[in-house]
């Protein structure tokens, strides 16, 4: 369905061709190539650095010349992800979009507004000629959904701008002054196989309609985590019969909520029945205690026509069960200074156990660099007791609130005076790009705010088309609203 009609027609067209593009995170050539043609078809001066982030300067408009020039910053990937027995290759189709109600959203996959209704507001100032804005410095980084490399190898020299403006938040009504930083932790052990006997009969285990969603700014809603989920599945199955663990799959993108997962399991086929009983009460119980926050949340459990060929040594596997059983999981604690958010959390996005090896991928996320040493340290320790291999890396800063920005007291006042309403100030607990931003470029004056964008890194996720109209109104509006040059003293 085109969303071309809709309102700003500008920005929807623009959102509409970039959709066009696969731009997975690390895999983001072809949509480097679409926005470097974007820049030159305009005839604006455009480049790439070393690591692929986009450049495009447009100079003032006329009467603007002496405003502040002004960094618009999105980044250019997205979060592939999909629904158990949805048909999409998202390496050669365009995202298939559909209007519901005031929303637009995906047939099955994410939507990618998350950061490209950003991405498209800043080509629609860029190709525009009758707004009226300061000097544009145009930034659109590379990766920020798995690693945040662009941010990090940004060289600050190629942008003079000392106001940010990040077009990546999720809430009309709020800006963000602050976020929190993170930590991968990736885990790797060797567990020793046995052989299924012929007299055990092997069973799949599926979980799937999970809401998933954004494992920072959906950490306090509750959400069941496939992985853990299966998990305790599992430990109950071991408790009751001599279930043996086969395999377990599951999870996928690091900073996603993990929505679904495989596993299979060897029991006596004398226990069999026994077995199929307990699945049936043990996962009633779960929906039951699921039943507001995971309404899909839905277990299949089949007998396999043939035997997997290896299970988990058994004192291996009481282990690795314990293990994902005490991972850390969710707020590990709240903020004392920011109401409403969580100083730290943790999120086992994936686990593998398959030929030998146990492996995991985590994402540990906080306010502040304390608050990053001890959710990963209890993630840390959590795997050395098993004796596996932990390898962290990948950390990235927070985002200090800064109370006397001039940048946050000016959109503020546009934002009153527009909508007789006063926006939310807040520090969020996912990783936006200005902790790293700011030391990339040092003085800078940074805020992010953006249209509201519901359970991003989801199939589920949507954004709001009135809110789109009333998020690029705003910016307009602020764009003509930036001051002149302070002189230098």
């Amino acid at each position: 369905m085109s969303l071309r009609n809709l309102e700003p027609k500008v920005l929807w067209n623009h959102f509409e061709d970039l959709n066009g593009v696969p731009r997975a995170s690390k895999r983001e050539e072809r949509v480097r190539r679409f926005m470097l043609n974007f820049g030159q078809k305009l005839g604006l001066k455009s480049h790439e650095d070393a690591v692929g982030n986009v450049f495009i300067y447009k100079p003032a408009s006329s009467g603007m010349e002496d405003a502040e020039t002004i960094i618009l910053q999105a980044h250019l990937d997205m979060v592939h992800q999909k629904n158990e027995g949805t048909s999409f290759d998202f390496e050669t189709q365009g995202i298939q979009m559909i209007i519901e109600g005031d929303w637009v959203k995906a047939n099955g996959t994410t939507l990618g507004a998350d950061n490209g209704i950003g991405v498209a507001a800043i080509m629609s100032v860029l190709s525009s000629k009758d707004i009226s804005h300061p000097a544009i410095e145009a930034l659109f980084t590379i990766d920020e959904e798995t690693g945040m490399t662009g941010a990090k190898n940004l060289d600050g020299t190629a942008l003079s701008g000392k106001i940010l403006m990040n077009l990546d938040t999720e809430d009309d009504d709020e800006f963000s002054v602050g976020c929190a930083g993170g930590m991968d932790t990736n885990t790797e052990w060797t567990y020793r196989e046995e052989k299924v006997p012929s007299a055990y009969q092997t069973f799949e285990i599926r979980l799937t309609g999970l809401k998933g969603g954004h494992s920072g700014m959906d950490i306090t809603l509750g959400r069941g985590n496939s992985n853990k989920l299966m998990n305790m599945v599992i430990h109950h199955l071991m408790s009751i019969t001599d279930a043996r663990l086969c395999r377990f799959t599951g999870g996928g993108l690091r900073n996603a909520i993990p929505r679904e997962c495989i596993a299979q399991v060897a029991v006596p086929a004398k226990a069999a029945k026994t077995m199929e009983s307990e699945f049936g009460t043990y996962v009633k119980r779960l929906a039951f205690d699921y039943s507001k926050t995971e309404p899909g949340m839905k277990f299949e459990l089949k007998a396999m026509t043939q035997n997997s060929a290896s299970m988990v040594n058994v004192e291996d596997q009481k282990k690795i069960v314990s293990t994902i059983y005490t991972t850390p999981n969710g707020v590990w604690r709240m903020s004392e200074k920011l109401q409403g958010i969580p100083e730290s959390s943790s999120s086992l996005a994936q686990v593998e156990v398959s030929a030998g090896k146990f492996e995991t991928c985590s994402l540990q996320r906080a306010m502040s660099a304390s608050g990053i040493q001890d959710i990963s340290a209890a993630v840390q320790m959590t795997y050395e007791l098993l004796g596996a291999k932990v390898n962290q890396g990948g950390e990235y800063p927070g985002w200090e609130p800064n109370p006397s920005s001039k940048i946050l007291k000016l959109l503020e006042q546009q934002y009153t005076d527009m909508f007789n309403a006063v926006p939310r100030i807040a520090a969020c607990h996912a990783g936006l790009e200005c902790g790293i931003l700011s030391e990339r470029i040092p003085g800078c004056d940074m805020i992010s705010f953006g249209p509201t964008i519901k359970s991003p890194h989801s199939p589920d996720e949507r954004v709001n088309i009135p809110s789109v109209q009333k998020f690029w109104k705003f910016l307009t509006a602020v764009l003509c609203a930036i001051p002149v040059k302070q002189a230098a003293v």
